[in-house]
């Protein structure tokens, strides 16, 4: 597996705030986005995501986003390990995602940017 990069996960309640604070950390721009009822800014390394409580819950659980070169690589050696997989994979619009729980039992989500 060729991992790229490692994206953290942040749940806030006051997206624009957490932006401000964020943007002037990291000297990069937030890209906004929305996944479901959840509104995501990817700012640097985090992903700050502030939305219904019910939606954040579930996305609480994964501690961070993976990004790899290959999704099809990435799940081909996570079972390999022994992982479960959770979720996908499954196309996004820059690409493609998958969830998945190690044998430790840490959940964490990969992702590429090859379309499907």
């Amino acid at each position: 597996m060729n991992i790229l990069g490692t994206s953290l996960r942040v749940c806030v309640t006051d997206l624009e705030a957490a932006i401000a604070v964020y943007e002037r950390l990291t000297g990069a721009e937030a890209l906004r986005f929305q996944r479901g009822g959840v509104s995501v800014a990817a700012v640097g390394c985090f992903f700050l995501m502030s939305g219904p409580e019910r939606e954040l819950s579930i996305l609480r659980k994964i501690t961070a986003t993976i990004a790899v070169s290959d999704i099809d690589e990435s799940l081909a050696d996570l079972r390999a390990v022994g992982a479960e997989i959770i979720a996908g994979p499954v196309p996004t619009p820059i690409g493609r995602n998958l969830v998945a729980r190690h044998p430790d039992g840490m959940v964490l989500e990969y992702v590429d940017r090859k379309p499907d």
